[in-house]
Parts: C-alpha cells; structure tokens; sequence
C-alpha cells in the first residue's frame, strides 16, 4: 500500500502531494503500532519452585543467556556515546540480538544519572526510556546495573566527599530514578544494585571508595570507608535493605540482584563481606561473576555451589579470560546444576571483525562469539527459552 502511495506522488499537484505523504506517515504509524502491540514482552518472575526464571501468565521457562555490554571497542562507557552515536548502540544491540541473546546486562554509571545528591540528570533518563524502547523493539530483557563508577574521572567530587549515611541517600535517590523510568517496561529482567559491592575487613579506616583499577576501570567498589565495630555482612544487608526499599517505592514487580565477586563466601582469608546466605533474604535471586580457571577446573563449580542458598542463581559475569572456550564451554555446562542463567560479554565488534583484527582481544573474543551463537542454535542450548 504505501509503496504504490510514493508512486503516484511525482505526478500529482502539491496538495495531493503533501495529502499523499500524511497518508503514508499514518499507514507507517499503524503499522509500527501494530509490530509494538504483537511483540510485547511477558514479564520474567521467579517459578514457584524459587530455582529459576519463568515468564509471567505462561510460566514458560526463560533462560538468561546474554552479553554484558560494558563498554565498546574502544574502552568507552555507554554513556560516553549513546547521546551523539545513537545509531551504533542500536547496531550493537541488533548485533547482541542476532547472536542468540536474549538479555544485554547494561551498566549505568551515577555520575551521568546525577546532577548533584537530589537532583537527578533528566536527559539521561529520556535516554535509558529510548533504550527500553529500543529493547522492546527487538525483545532483549536488561540487567540494569547501577551506581557505576568505573572511570573516576567520572566521578562527581560532591560524590567522592559525601558521608556514608549520605552516599546511601543519593544511591537511593539514583535506584529510585531508575525505577521510576523503567516501571512500565516489560523488557526490565533486573535491577543489579551495585556491580561488585565490597564492605571493607580490617580496623582501619578506607580512603578511597573504588577498588583498584583493572584494565582502566573500577569494577569494585565500597559501600563503606569505615565499619565502626559493626559486623561485615550486617553492614551490606544494611545497604541493601535501604537501596530495595527505595527501589520498591517505585517498582514492586521487577527482580532485585546484586553482582557479587566470587571472594564473597563466608571463608577464612578474603571475603567481600556479602555472603550469599546473609543478603540473600531481600534479594530476588543472587548473581555471581566466574571466570573458570583451566589450573584449577573444579574450584569455579565449588564456588557456585556456595552460592545457591535457596535462591535462583545466575552467573552474570563469564568469559574465556583463564581458560579456553571449549574449557568454558565444559564450565557452563556442567553449572547447569546450580545455576539458571549466564551472561558474556559483547564489546561492539562483530565475529567477522574480530576474525580481521590483529588484537590478542579479539582473537579471544571471536571464539567466545562462535560459542556463544553455536549454543543459541542448539535446541537444548543453555539460553533456550
């Protein structure tokens, strides 16, 4: 119908022109509305049995199985570019899409979502409500990680200068923004409170809130400077007992996670202060980041089996990082016993330009991506819905 419109456009006058062209705007408009009404995403909940994901109305299963996308090629946040390069974040996602995922775990950093403690930043927020369209569009759920802090030059100095008491606030202040955007989207999997939260051991008093850098980023940070006396993990359920209650004033359907570090076992030695079983009680499910060492094949199983304390477990982080892929492969594979759900990594590049580049990187990446899309085929795949 509207290509036989545009045809008959070059020969009529300039109103039948112009009256033409609306008619094709409103056929376009139909039918986009209709695409939006057919494809609406069912909402992912816990099952009854509290041991994996199931969609809302069918309880039909659903296996996270998905990309973090963390930054770009270039080591780029995607705050840094989503503003001015729309059109590459909707290639990328696109791209996630055609490898067989069906969630894209995102990572919003504070400083770009607030202006000052109470103030947060509205552009920002109409640009997570684009993603969450554009999300719909294709039908890829989102992890939304928040409280990012990964570039600290990024990092707000009223931030870095705040108080515990009053950091908790405008982290609360953040999760409740987030949630207010994102109530009414179907494509929200999960809220991940923090990436890697750490309550610090020992008696004396922390300076710097990030943890070390690693490849340039701070993937780890504190929720505290100083413990005062109190017990480690009372401390993180503290926190977050104040950031779910914040998130529950605005969203009280969407899961609530947090990204935890495979240290966070109640062991001697280095712990994260987040043990499994103590935060556990305000939490929806609880995500681990593993990367199976190939010196030590048995140890990443023994770790997750750690972390099922009851709860649905999803290994939110994992890639070819110590070991090959056909060693991840075997991992993923045999974690299927405790967990239900997995999550790599998609950093922009495509496998026919990770097989043409010269970077050790991508020759690790591009394996990953076969593998990745190998098991999205299969139709007992891990990420089979």
């Amino acid at each position: 119908m509207i290509s036989i419109l545009l045809k008959q456009v070059r020969n009529q006058s300039r109103g039948k022109r112009v009256t033409i062209l609306l008619l094709c705007a409103l056929a376009l408009a139909c039918v986009d509305s209709v695409f939006a009404a057919s494809s609406r995403m069912a909402r992912v909940k816990i099952s009854a049995n509290q041991k994996s994901f199931v969609l809302t109305a069918s309880d039909r299963a659903f296996i996270p199985w998905g990309f973090n996308y963390d930054h770009d090629e270039n080591g780029r946040l995607m705050e840094d570019y989503w503003q001015r390069e729309w059109a590459k974040v909707e290639e990328d996602f696109r791209e996630m899409k055609q490898l067989g995922a069906n969630v894209v775990r995102v990572h919003l950093q504070l400083g770009k979502f607030m202006t000052s403690e109470e103030q947060p930043n509205r552009q920002a927020l109409r640009r997570l409500a684009r993603l969450l369209r554009l999300s719909e569009r294709l039908g890829l759920y989102l992890d939304i990680t928040g409280l990012g802090c990964y570039h600290k030059k990024d990092v707000p100095a009223w931030y870095e200068t705040l108080s515990e008491e009053r950091r908790w606030a405008v982290q609360a202040r953040f999760w409740q923004a987030i949630a207010r955007q994102c109530k009414d989207s179907p494509a929200i999997f999960c809220y991940d409170l923090m990436n890697e939260p750490v309550v610090p051991g020992g008696g004396d008093q922390r300076q710097d809130w990030l943890g070390p850098p690693f490849a340039g980023k701070h993937f780890v940070q504190f929720v505290t400077l100083d413990i005062r006396g109190r017990k480690r993990s009372d401390v993180a359920q503290q926190w977050i007992h104040e950031l779910v209650r914040a998130i529950r004033q605005e969203d009280k359907r969407c899961l609530i996670t947090v990204g935890l570090v495979p240290w966070s076992l109640d062991r001697p030695g280095l712990s994260s202060g987040f043990v499994p079983d103590a935060i556990a009680g305000e939490l929806d499910f609880i995500s681990v980041h593993l990367y199976p060492d190939k010196m030590k094949e048995k140890e990443a199983i023994e770790t997750l089996r750690g972390f099922s304390v009851g709860k649905p477990v999803l290994i939110e982080e994992t890639f070819p990082l110590k070991c090959s892929v056909e060693e991840l492969s075997d991992f993923i594979h045999e974690s299927r016993k405790y967990a239900c759900g997995w999550i790599g990594f998609y950093w922009g590049r495509t496998i026919g330009e990770c097989r043409e580049s010269k970077e050790i990187r991508d020759a690790l990446t591009v394996g990953w991506l076969e593998f990745f899309q190998r098991e999205a085929r299969k139709g007992s795949n891990p990420g089979q819905q």
